[in-house]
């Protein structure tokens, strides 16, 4: 078994060392506004996939997966270099749709707002569907009584008034 903190050591290495080659060695005019966002590589240290996003339109990422695609090769050879490892891992590049994520939770946590938003509205109209006290109370008078004739029961089982 390979051991996890090593997996995650090399996927991150294999992250930094792909946005390095990026940025310096890869001079395909396709290759636009990219940032590599993650890179996971199996336990068997054999295949990495690198997750990118794309600033631009759906032409800017279509040029720029072309680009990747092109510069694999090398990619790969640095990596295999960088790593020291026996075998080279193969890189799959997937486009990171981090964007379109956060737009979408954007919009739920919007409808949540607007949900929470009517239903505030819709209790400060509500009134109730029978009284507003719906348990029975005692008139003040009524309870002083009824007080009043507990304690006189009570003297009257300590044994009446002691003078």
């Amino acid at each position: 078994m390979t051991d996890p903190a090593k997996v995650r050591r090399h996927a991150e290495r294999v992250r930094e060392l792909v946005a390095s080659v990026v940025r310096s060695q890869i001079k395909d005019p396709r290759l636009g506004m990219i940032t590599i966002t993650d890179a996971r590589i199996t336990a068997d240290l054999r295949d990495a996939t690198v997750f990118y996003t794309v600033l631009g339109d759906a032409a800017a990422q279509a040029g720029t997966a072309a680009a990747l695609d092109s510069a694999k090769g090398m990619l790969r050879s640095t990596v295999g270099k960088a790593l020291g490892l026996r075998h080279s891992p193969t890189l799959t590049f997937v486009l990171d749709d981090v964007q379109d994520q956060v737009k979408h939770i954007d919009e739920l946590l919007a409808a949540a707002r607007n949900a929470d938003a009517e239903v505030q509205r819709l209790a400060a109209k509500a009134e109730y569907a029978g009284e507003a006290q719906p348990y029975r109370l005692e008139d003040a008078d009524e309870a002083e009584e009824a007080e009043e004739a507990e304690d006189g029961e009570a003297d009257d089982a300590r044994g009446g008034d002691r003078r």
